[in-house]
């Protein structure tokens, strides 16, 4: 699985869904912004907790969407890590495999 063409693919689904219900997708869109944006936690930290639960909950598209955003937003991949190790942690054997995942979607965005 490549977590680029996952990722496109669902951002062109997701705008074709925008375009038929514009306004769930558009408060969807202002709660991920409000919610993203630096306050008391930073961005970085907010993707880290995000990146987290995708890896908790097994969401391929959220680690990729989510790794992408910390890939942008200059995350080492010592920093990158320590997040697995938390949602390891947390969540034991099927997070360390959903871990590997993000892992994975972090070598591909970062080769970009």
């Amino acid at each position: 699985m490549s977590f680029k063409d996952l990722t496109a693919g669902l951002s062109k689904e997701m705008a074709a869904f925008g375009k038929n219900q514009p306004e769930v997708m558009g408060h969807f869109s202002k709660l991920a912004q409000s919610a993203s944006k630096d306050g008391t936690l930073d961005a970085k930290t907010k993707e880290f907790i995000a990146l987290g639960i995708a890896i908790a909950i097994r969401c391929d598209a959220c680690i990729g969407f989510h790794v992408q955003a910390l890939v942008k937003l200059g995350v080492t991949r010592e920093e990158f890590d320590e997040v697995i190790n938390t949602a390891v942690y947390m969540g034991g054997g099927p997070s360390l495999m959903y871990g590997m995942k993000a892992q994975q979607a972090f070598n591909e965005f970062s080769a970009a």
